[in-house]
Formats: C-alpha cells, structure tokens, sequence
C-alpha cells in the first residue's frame, strides 16, 4: 500500500491550536519523550510538513505547551481567588489560590511537570512571562494582606513562594502516589491555615 502521508492537507483549520491539544493528549498518555512533530501531524491528519508553520522544531512546540499550560493555570487561579468576595478576607482568598492551583496540578500532572521545567530553560521568555503572570498573583494577595495588617514582613513574593512550595510538594506528594487522593483538600486547608497562623503579625504584649 503507498504511503499516503504526504497527500494530507497542509491547511487544516486552526493547526495550532489543534497541535497543541493533541500534544496534551499524547503528553498525559506517553509522557513528554515521546512527543514529536511527526507523530503529532499524523494524529491531526496533516502532513509531517504542516507543523513546522506554527513550531520551528520540537523545543519550539514543548515551549508553547508550557506557556499555553501557564495561561490557562492563571485563568483557573484568577477565577477561583475572584469568586471569592471580599468581606471573606485573606484566608478565604488564599485557600482558593492553594486549592485551584492543586486540582489543575494534580488534573494535568505531566503537563505541570512540563511547565515547571522549560520555564527556566534560557531563552523560553513567553513561558517565563506566562508563569510569572499566573504567581504574580499570589504576590499580590500577600502584598494586599500586609497593606490591611494582616500579614507581617516586606517580601510579598518571597512569601508567596513558600505558599506554592509548600502546595507544589503536597501535589507531588499526590501525583507519586506518597498520599492519598481523600487527604488532599485536609492538607491544603492545614498548610493555608498554619501559613496564616504563621506570618500574622504578633500581637503587642
């Protein structure tokens, strides 16, 4: 039987945003090894031509996987944290910041994984400025909650980071199986609330 591969469309709609879903697809089932143009253009139906229009090579297409991954977090995190009124304070915020963030780590592991590590790579600006867009806001709630006098110290991000440190390993711990599913919500609400407890200011004697 003739190979038909070259014979595929070279348009195909909206291509990119269908390389990327289909990379996600082929990332949560076989791991990010084996993520290649080639077997994404068969997926799709296009010839192995048609995703060098919209990725230059492989790194180029794990790069937008990652900044796409990061959009989506911040838009997941800024929902949760804004559904949230106002005359329910701080904790109320935070918790729903902590808890987004664990059921989208926890929902899309290999893709976090993924996120997680081409953010640093050199050169990767637009994953950078993605994922700095979706902790910005984290900074922002401490920054607001030292403001009301609520929270002590001047390092709003420092601060935040160790939110998401402590909420990136319960999620890791999760994800390799070290605890149990019906354990998560109790362990982000106990970090939140001993954070809090933490960093309140102290009250004079």
């Amino acid at each position: 039987m003739p190979d038909t591969t070259e014979r595929r469309p070279y348009h195909h709609g909206n291509l990119r945003t269908d390389l990327l879903d289909a990379a996600e697809r082929r990332l949560r089932v076989h791991g990010v090894e084996q993520l290649s143009l080639r077997d994404l253009a068969r997926d799709v139906g296009v010839s192995h031509a048609a995703p060098r229009r919209h990725f230059a090579d492989r790194r180029a297409l794990l790069d937008a996987l990652a900044e796409s991954g990061f959009m989506r977090l911040d838009a997941k995190l800024r929902a949760a944290v804004n559904a949230i009124d106002d005359k329910d304070g701080l904790p109320a915020r935070l918790q729903a910041f902590a808890w987004a963030y664990v059921q989208f780590a926890t929902e899309n592991a290999e893709l976090t994984g993924l996120m997680n590590s081409r953010k640093h790579r050199p050169g990767a600006t637009a994953v950078a400025e993605a994922a700095a867009a979706a902790f910005g806001q984290i900074s922002d709630l401490i920054e607001e909650g030292q403001q009301r006098g609520e929270l002590e110290g001047d390092d709003p991000e420092g601060i935040g980071l160790i939110i998401y440190a402590t909420v990136l390993g319960i999620t890791c711990m999760l994800n390799s199986g070290m605890i149990e599913p019906a354990r998560l919500e109790g362990l982000v609400g106990t970090a939140v609330t001993q954070f809090l407890r933490g960093a309140r200011p102290t009250e004079p004697r």
